[in-house]
This record gives C-alpha cells, sequence and structure tokens, in this order.
C-alpha cells in the first residue's frame, strides 16, 4: 500500500480516533509524534479574535524542538477565556506525560464551534489511549486526516519526494477546512511532515514562502477562522546535508514543498462547502504586486462570479466589475478578459465568443479566468470556487 500520509517521511507516529468530542460519534482527536525531536515553524491566522490553542502553540512553537502535535476538532477553544487557555495547556501536558516529553514541545490545535468550553476530561482520557495507538502505518495516517475534518467531505493529502545530497527526501501534508476560508490564511488546520535536515530558520522561511504562494491564495468565502495554523516538522532523518543556507538545495526542497501545498490547496478548493468546481483568477498588467493580489481577490471572492461559475455562465460583465469596484489602478479603455482561451473582452469593448464553448470552459471541474489590468507589469493569482446552493444549506444547519 502506497503511504501518502504524513507518516511517509521518516521519524513520524500518529493515531486518530474518537474521544466523545463530536456528538456524532466520528473521529475527533488526532496525535502526532517525532520520537526522536523536531525541528517545527508554524503560521497562523491573521483574525485579531485568536483560539486559546492558537494562543499557547504560538508559544510553544519557539521551541528549539518538537515532540508532538496535539489536534482535537469538534470544538473550536475560542472565546473561551481563561479556562480556554487552562484546557489547551492541559492538552499538552497530558500529551507530554504519555510520550516523555515537556510540555512546551508539544503544540496544540483545535477546529470546531467557537464558544464552548472543551470537554477535557474526554480529550485526557483520549489522548492516554491515543498513545498506545500510535504507528508510522499508511492506515494510521489515514486515521489522523479524518480525525482534524469537520464539515470537509473527504480526507485530503498530499506528498512529494525529492533528491538532496543524494539522499531521498520526502515532504507529506495533510489540511482540513472547507469554509471560512480567504487568504491570509487560507489554511484552517494543515500538518506537513517532512525528514530533510534544515535549520529551524530556514525551514520556517520556507513554509511562509510557501504557504504564501499556495494556501493563502484560495478563498472559499472571504473570511478566515480564529484558529488557522499551519504547522510542519522536520525530523532531519533523510541523511542529507543539512541545509544551513539559500543554495540550491534549499531551493530544491522550497519547490517541492510548494508543489505539495499547491496539491493541498486545489484539494480543499474542490472539497469547500457546497463546491462542484474551482476556478483560478490570473491579473495581470499590474501597476503593483498588491493591486495585482486585490484585483483577483476581489473576482474570487465576488458572490455573483462565484453563481455564474456554478451556473456555468460565461458572464464576463460580472468579472469586470468586480475588477472596477475593487479600487486597483487599471486603464479602462485596455482592459480584457479571458475565460480559458477564450477571449471575452478586449480593449475595454466585448468580443464576439462562442457562449457554449465558453461555457464548456466553465463547467470543468478547474478553469482560469485572465484579467489585463494594462497598467503596469506586475501579476499575481487567487483560488476560488464556486458558491451553490448547498453552501448556504451547510451553513444554515450548522447550529451551535
Amino acid at each position: 500500500m502506497k503511504n501518502n500520509t504524513v507518516t511517509a517521511p521518516r521519524g513520524f507516529l500518529v493515531a486518530g480516533m474518537a474521544c466523545g468530542v463530536k456528538k456524532s460519534g466520528k473521529a475527533d482527536l488526532a496525535l502526532l509524534v517525532c520520537p526522536t525531536g523536531a525541528k517545527a515553524a508554524a503560521v497562523f491566522t491573521t483574525n485579531k479574535i485568536t483560539s486559546a490553542a492558537v494562543q499557547v502553540c504560538k508559544e510553544h512553537a519557539k521551541s528549539p524542538e518538537i515532540s508532538a502535535v496535539v489536534v482535537n476538532s469538534g470544538n473550536a477553544n475560542a472565546c473561551t477565556g481563561k479556562t480556554g487557555i487552562k484546557n489547551a495547556i492541559k492538552m499538552c501536558a497530558e500529551t507530554a506525560e504519555q510520550i516523555d516529553a515537556d510540555p512546551r514541545n508539544v503544540l496544540v490545535t483545535s477546529t470546531g464551534i467557537i464558544g464552548k468550553q472543551l470537554p477535557i476530561g474526554k480529550i485526557t482520557k483520549g489522548i492516554a489511549k491515543a498513545t498506545v495507538e500510535l504507528s508510522a502505518s499508511p492506515k494510521a495516517g489515514l486515521d489522523f486526516a479524518k480525525a482534524i475534518m469537520t464539515t470537509d467531505t473527504k480526507p485530503k493529502q498530499a506528498v512529494r519526494q525529492v533528491e538532496i545530497s543524494g539522499k531521498k527526501v520526502t515532504i507529506a501534508g495533510v489540511i482540513k477546512g472547507a469554509g471560512m476560508i480567504a487568504p491570509n490564511m487560507a489554511t484552517t488546520l494543515c500538518f506537513i511532515t517532512t525528514d530533510v535536515a534544515i535549520s529551524k530558520s530556514l525551514l520556517s522561511r520556507a513554509l511562509k514562502a510557501a504557504i504564501g504562494n499556495s494556501l493563502n491564495k484560495l478563498t472559499v468565502d472571504g473570511h478566515q477562522s480564529t484558529n488557522d495554523t499551519a504547522i510542519i516538522l522536520a525530523s532531519g532523518l533523510a541523511g542529507n546535508r543539512p541545509i544551513v543556507t539559500q543554495c540550491p538545495r534549499y531551493k530544491k526542497f522550497t519547490k517541492a514543498l510548494l508543489g505539495m501545498c499547491d496539491d493541498l490547496v486545489k484539494q480543499m478548493a474542490l472539497d469547500a462547502e457546497g463546491a462542484t468546481r474551482m476556478f483560478k483568477v490570473v491579473v495581470k498588467g499590474a501597476s503593483t504586486k498588491v493591486d495585482a493580489a486585490k484585483a483577483a481577490r476581489a473576482i474570487a471572492d465576488y458572490p455573483l462570479v462565484k453563481c455564474a461559475v456554478h451556473g456555468g455562465d460565461p458572464n464576463w460583465g460580472r468579472i469586470i466589475c468586480a475588477v472596477g469596484s475593487s479600487g486597483v489602478k487599471l486603464n479602462p479603455n485596455k482592459l480584457s478578459c479571458k475565460l480559458g482561451d477564450i477571449t471575452v473582452f478586449k480593449n475595454g469593448k466585448p468580443v464576439k465568443f462562442d457562449p457554449k464553448k465558453a461555457s464548456k470552459v466553465i463547467l470543468q471541474i478547474e478553469h482560469t479566468i485572465t484579467v489585463d489590468l494594462r497598467a503596469g507589469k506586475q501579476s499575481d493569482f487567487c483560488y476560488g470556487c464556486d458558491l451553490s446552493r448547498d453552501y448556504v444549506a451547510i451553513n444554515a444547519d450548522y447550529h451551535t
């Protein structure tokens, strides 16, 4: 059985199980352990309201070495005050005791409903049971992926391998998230493992770059969570010559990491709440990089564009409207737009095109919308997905 889970790199054990956080009885507790210790880096939500888990995890991530990550789903442990902080710390302490580690070397994340205290008794008992089930098997990796899910309909995993210093380096990732997803950060919860030998500072730089050019480019509904966290752990067991400078070996690693993250983001877009297809918005000819990113996101976020994509409607007017209202610098008389390879608007005017062919492009699982602002030379992109009736139904039925 091919291992495409977070246990694929050397040095990682995981477990996923149900401990009673979710009323449904589905898996809701996950544990990731690196017995030899790992270098770690993390990035977090920029939402000013952060969960207790994020607050504790930020502090613990500063540790030189990380032994484990403990995760619960079904309860965000957000807006829970001092009790929430105590419970997040307790999750770390219980995990540390079970694996004989320092509590500050344990990272914690939570996801789920906001504003409710964790059933900490159930969770601590679950942690004790989970440590007994720790394994490097593909099944354990899949159990971990399932245990971190909330409104996701399926687990999302990816693996990449690259040769560095004559050694095979493996990078694996798992992600959850289907709603409350918007740039900075569009990760919800993401866990990446690798066996590369690399310095902590460069691992952090690599993660930020990879997230910035993949997961932070995704918007589902224009909202970011209180809990968004992306963590990478490097066991250093691949045997490669340690990467300590931004040398060609570092660039090779970052390229593979970005490819893996891009794989995850596309899986996330296609499993977004109610989504049936995704699209990529590419904005060219912007006067600044900021303008390019702003215009791309304005299009991807625009509900009328998202509805048109769902209906397979080549409604370029909605795209042009989104760009015009985004506040970026543009040349109205030179503005152009393409759906896939079909030009639908050029030099500020509509052009004749076959609506049926354009509709077929939009109805694909993935297509690209390209807009040229003709105001400069900068470009950027954003991923989006369609807005369906199911999105409303899912979020209307998701009660506290």
